[in-house]
């Protein structure tokens, strides 16, 4: 059984957008119950990241996220309540101790992976990251975690190339936007289109140095098992083929679910399976088995929380 690793902190919890909205700790405490429940949590290797050091967390962020954002959320940070940042985003009191501690909890992934002591890992993190823009909050996301740790992998531990496999319902329009110009990083999305946020079309394949490094596949709602598994196979995979990454980082996001709330996609949690066994292929044969997922959306508690262990069985699988 392969070693995986699971990052969580109660503090996840404490991230409070307002009642009945669906970027709720209730995510977190069903994946919890699930693998608790299943098994699967006393097979993983617990990476707990330990509270920041304030400086030092903010000299990763602010390789994605301008200084100016930061600054901008440590002083809008609300002592009770809530302060909207966007139309569907909102920070509480441990709203930004919350985020920095998702970026810590990547980065701890991170570590254990490139270290060896774990060889793979999954992050039950909040609050999402994929859509967070370099200089403001957007669709329920502060940082982006998986850009901020595709940066990592690279400047701490001198990886060259990094591969992000998006599979969230949702365009990740930050990570697209962070790596655009940037051939270090090959990213990769599938996402219901036309839908939130409006970005991924096909033709948005990459710029300047980075031409031919994004590959976006949007997606007519009601695609299930079937579509995705076809695409992961015959175009995800050449693509890795010829990238030939070091890490690949998933933006894991369980929304397109046929049973999530938010969105009209049709794969099942047997789907997720065999997708997350396509990524684990494809780190087995070009980067010694190193993926690095990070939990992005899904919204119905039962389906996120089956999906999640799913994934993770297939990470533990030798």
């Amino acid at each position: 059984m392969a070693h995986t690793g699971f990052v969580y902190h109660p503090d996840y919890l404490n991230h409070e957008m307002g009642l009945h909205h669906p970027e709720s700790p209730e995510r977190l405490r069903a994946i919890l119950a699930r693998l608790k429940a299943s098994g699967s949590m006393s097979q993983l290797v617990r990476l707990e990241p330990t509270p920041p050091d304030h400086e030092w967390i903010a000299s990763w962020i602010t390789k994605v996220h301008t200084s100016a954002y930061l600054k901008d959320l440590r002083r809008v940070s609300p002592q009770e309540g809530q302060v909207a940042l966007d139309p569907d985003t909102s920070i509480s009191s441990g709203s930004l101790n919350a985020a920095c501690l998702a970026v810590a909890g990547a980065l701890a992934a991170a570590d254990a992976i490139m270290q060896g002591r774990v060889q793979n890992a999954f992050c039950a993190v909040r609050p999402p990251g994929h859509h967070a823009e370099s200089s403001h909050a957007m669709g329920f996301c502060l940082f982006n975690n998986v850009a901020i740790a595709a940066r990592y992998l690279q400047e701490h531990h001198g990886l060259e190339r990094i591969a992000i496999v998006d599979w969230d319902v949702h365009h990740g329009n930050g990570t697209q936007r962070t790596f655009y110009e940037d051939a270090s990083v090959f990213f990769f999305s599938t996402h219901q289109y036309p839908y939130y946020p409006g970005t991924g079309k096909a033709h948005e394949t990459g710029a300047g140095r980075g031409s031919g490094y994004t590959k976006n596949v949007p997606l007519p709602a009601g695609m299930g098992d079937t579509e995705y598994l076809q695409i992961f196979n015959t175009v995800l995979r050449p693509a890795l083929k010829a990238y030939r990454p070091e890490a690949i980082i998933v933006s894991a996001g369980f929304d397109a679910h046929r049973d999530d709330p938010l969105a009209g996609m049709n794969l099942t949690t047997e789907g997720y399976v065999a997708l997350t066994r396509v990524v684990k292929e494809i780190a087995g044969e070009f980067c010694q088995g190193r993926v690095l997922s990070c939990l992005e959306g899904g919204y119905n508690l039962e389906a996120l929380a089956a999906s999640v262990d799913g994934h993770l069985r297939v990470l533990m699988e030798a």
